[in-house]
């Protein structure tokens, strides 16, 4: 499983997708350390499972064998893709199989938290970008309107005098986006129990991101239009400060999850 992530993270061939994918390298710790503090009740009671092991590794590793077969008909992503999935289902079989069903079943959450290493398809990223694209779009012209602020719109271009922004891909917010499912599934694992407020948690996200990107984009825009027009062309909030727009995002979420547990109990 090495060897294709290698390639991702550390080959010109990811292009921007490393971009979107940094947060791999914590994924294995976040696991490990679920793995850690659940030790007791995973191996309470180990035994082999070799009639449930061993058909989930040779269905990971017949995987692996076809994704490495059809690798040159696919795209560097896609074949990644398709050589991470598999391994990852082996490594779940090889569990199942060293430590039995009753360990399998404590471990399961942590096992598939795993599977958070594997990129999108290239494909369901577009579709994502695309979506994350109109809502933020949609955010932008809505906060906007609510200041009274001027504009005209073609798409995903604004126009205000001088000034002109477009919401392309990189301001789409994919990478916050996955930054938050992440958090918002371990959340949700940790921190929640009953299966309806862990849906409306996750179901948060979106409309969280989608407001978190307008009000960036529109600050952005009105401090190029009355302060300094490098806001927009290569300042500090454009190029690095995604990270300040994505505080009030998690505080907002924190908050829904607070509400949630205390609905909850």
């Amino acid at each position: 499983m090495l060897f294709p992530l290698k390639a991702l993270l550390y080959s010109d061939a990811g292009g921007m997708f490393y971009e979107y994918y940094s947060h791999i390298y914590l994924i294995p710790l976040v696991s490990a350390y679920l793995l850690f503090i659940r030790r007791s009740e995973i191996w309470a009671e180990v035994a082999y499972a070799l009639p449930f092991g061993l058909p989930v590794v040779a269905l990971g590793i017949i995987g692996y064998g076809a994704a490495l077969a059809q690798g040159a008909s696919l795209d560097f992503i896609d074949s990644v893709v398709w050589q991470i999935a598999p391994l990852l289902v082996a490594w779940l079989g090889a569990f199942l199989l060293f430590f039995g069903t009753r360990a399998f079943k404590e471990a399961l959450f942590p096992l598939l938290f795993l599977f958070f290493v594997v990129p999108l398809p290239t494909d369901l990223m577009d579709t994502f970008i695309h979506a994350l694209q109109v809502g933020s779009t949609w955010a932008t012209a809505l906060i906007f309107n609510l200041l009274g602020t001027s504009y005209f719109q073609e798409g995903f271009v604004f126009q205000m005098g001088k000034v002109t922004i477009e919401v392309a891909k990189q301001c789409s917010g994919i990478r916050s986006t996955m930054a938050l499912v992440i958090t918002g599934v371990l959340a949700a694992h940790l921190f929640l129990r009953r299966p309806w407020s862990k849906l409306i948690l996750m179901l948060t996200i979106l409309p969280i991101t989608v407001f978190k990107n307008g009000l960036r984009i529109v600050i952005l825009t009105l401090l190029a239009i009355h302060v300094d027009e490098r806001f927009l062309t290569g300042g500090f909030l454009h190029k690095s400060g995604g990270f300040l727009f994505y505080i009030p995002g998690l505080l907002i979420f924190g908050g829904i999850l607070l509400l949630l547990r205390k609905i909850e109990k």
